[in-house]
């Protein structure tokens, strides 16, 4: 019976007829576009707090300040000013170096953790060191920035075990320095590059692994022509994230940095709270955003992000 009524339902869909839009003729509010419908919400979120925030940084770039208030002239005078002063060019530097120098050492750093998280463990130990990488997601961002302080300032944890090893006779200098701030950012983006890694190796078909080995293929040369290729997609994400945040990041490198060199997000603050200088605020703003347009086009096309 329940063969003929397959054979009757396949004679009765030969002429290329669906049943599905009967259903879907029969259902309440069919004729409304139900998931063009849910979307708006968000575009209309992503509008007001993303693009037209956006739109207003660039454009008031371009006007002036004067004693009297901002002017809407449609000048490039904010833009000449900021090349044009040392300190602030150097600050467009030190963000780029930071950021530079804190993705290169998170990749380094996160990729064999990630590795021995996807290969080398598994079950409930994978689990547990799965729960210690994210761990530090669940401490403040302030809380994590003032406890490396307490480690590595002149009377720091650190400093005093040194001493007390007779290492050292006088405190290391190692807060407020580059250092201590890249120190901070590493800390926390080494654990989000790790996930990101991971994510992307257990991904990876382990027939792919096991056909090269088959083949005679060394370890080494299974990760080199097998691994590490079909990772890059997930090194790509995990090094643009931390670059989009550290370039902009102001709470660590205000906190472990303090005024030992100017970075971007500082700079801004200044121009903010002692001068309210909305114009040159919105020059420093939108540079990092081409700075991150281009990185973000360059990774994409090198490494092929648009796969993921």
């Amino acid at each position: 019976m329940l063969g003929t009524q397959l054979i009757d339902g396949r004679s009765e869909n030969a002429g290329g007829r669906d049943p599905l839009p009967r259903l879907r003729d029969r259902a309440p509010g069919a004729g409304l576009p139900l998931m063009r419908f849910l979307t708006w919400p968000g575009v209309i979120l992503t509008a007001l707090f993303f693009v037209l925030p956006l739109v207003a940084m660039i454009v008031v770039g371009f006007w002036r300040r004067t004693p009297e208030g901002i002017v809407a002239d449609w000048t490039l005078e904010n833009y000449a000013r900021f090349f044009g002063k040392d300190f602030l060019v150097a600050a467009l530097s030190n963000s780029v170096e930071v950021t530079l120098i804190t993705t290169a050492i998170s990749v380094v750093v996160a990729y064999p953790l990630a590795y021995v998280l996807a290969y080398r463990v598994s079950g409930q130990l994978q689990r547990l060191l799965l729960l210690v990488t994210v761990l530090p997601f669940w401490t403040a961002y302030v809380v994590r920035s003032y406890s490396w302080l307490l480690v590595i300032s002149e009377g720091g944890v650190l400093n005093d075990l040194l001493r007390s090893l007779g290492l050292t006779d006088a405190p290391l200098e190692l807060a407020y320095t580059r250092g201590a701030t890249v120190l901070g950012f590493v800390h926390f983006f080494t654990m989000l590059l790790t996930l990101t890694i991971f994510a992307n190796l257990v991904q990876i078909n382990p027939s792919y692994r096991k056909a090269a080995s088959d083949l005679g293929a060394s370890s080494f040369a299974v990760f080199r022509r097998i691994t590490l290729p079909l990772s890059i997609p997930g090194v790509a994400v995990g090094a643009f994230l931390t670059f989009v945040v550290t370039i902009g990041d102001y709470v660590t490198p205000q906190i472990l940095g303090g005024n030992a060199e100017l970075l971007v997000p500082q700079a801004i603050m200044l121009q903010l709270s002692r001068s309210a200088n909305f114009p040159m605020a919105s020059v420093m703003g939108t540079l990092l955003m081409a700075i991150v347009i281009l990185v973000y086009l360059g990774m994409a096309k090198r490494l092929k992000m648009e796969r993921l």
